[in-house]
């Protein structure tokens, strides 16, 4: 028997469908404009395209340099995720065993950390990474990137080992494994959805980011994706914008994280809500 759907949730339901249109809808729309050339994107911006205009991604690629941006985008968001991960879950893992004032309170500055704006570290990072000859290198903002992951992955990741029952540690101490041991073997493998979603989100982040890209790279061969986009818009001001080729750089931007919701999209939220929650 089905129970009855009070109205108020029938409408929040109907609100996220229509978001959920709107989306794919604005997406659909993304991908047929990246395939047109600019006069008919202003004179018919909302008509099915008479012909796909393919070589508009392939000047993005090249002319627009969204070709090793993406390589720049790809290195700089998984090196950097990986090792924020790494860092990050045995200092979650510690916190979430030690459960006293101490690591209460180093729990409550990571999680304070969530709220500081990035303009606010702006500066200082770049008058620091300059200092060590860091600004323009991957190195740097790969470096800057873990830093920034840091607070997040580890109040993400302190309540997924919060969850893991003792008693898995309590056999492997028994079967003689170390603490070390035991956290490779048994604790990592147990909590392996939360570094899965850590990781995830830590690379949808990285790809995305652009303030700090701006601020430390600045030859046109390490920039990343987003920053190639900036510039590809400013380069196109002074000789008239070309609006196909913009929206192949987007959807060149877009693809990659779209094709990641799809896959594991579920995986994300179900690991956020399980993490966070604790």
């Amino acid at each position: 028997m089905k129970t009855k759907q009070s109205p108020v949730r029938r409408i929040g339901v109907a609100v996220v469908w229509l978001i959920v249109v709107a989306d794919i809808a604005l997406l659909a729309w993304i991908f047929l404009t990246s395939a047109r050339d600019t006069n008919a994107i202003f004179e018919r911006p909302f008509t099915l395209p008479e012909g796909l205009e393919l070589g508009n991604y392939a000047n993005a690629w090249t002319d627009g340099g969204f070709g090793s941006a993406a390589l720049s985008s790809v290195l700089i968001a998984v090196i950097s995720s990986v090792l924020a991960v790494a860092l990050a879950a045995p200092a979650a893992y510690m916190l979430a065993r030690r459960r006293n004032r101490t690591s209460s309170a180093i729990t409550m500055s990571f999680a304070m950390g969530l709220g500081v704006p990035g303009q606010v570290l702006l500066i200082p990072l770049f008058v620091g990474m300059a200092a060590v000859g860091l600004v323009d290198t991957f190195l740097g903002l790969t470096l800057v990137y873990v830093g920034l992951a840091m607070p997040f992955t580890v109040y993400l990741l302190t309540g997924f080992f919060a969850g893991i029952p003792m008693v898995l540690e309590e056999a492997a101490a028994i079967d003689g494994a170390t603490g070390l041991r035991s956290f490779v073997r048994v604790i990592l493998p147990v909590a392996r959805g939360g570094l899965i979603t850590a990781l995830m989100l830590n690379v949808i982040g990285a790809w995305n980011e652009t303030l700090f890209a701006i601020a430390f790279m600045t030859s046109d061969d390490k920039i990343t994706l987003p920053v190639a986009l900036v510039n590809f818009v400013k380069m196109q001001q002074f000789n008239g914008l070309d609006w196909g080729t913009m929206f192949a750089g987007m959807c060149i931007i877009l693809a990659p994280m779209v094709a990641l919701f799809a896959w594991m999209g579920s995986r994300i939220i179900q690991g956020m809500t399980v993490g966070i929650g604790k």
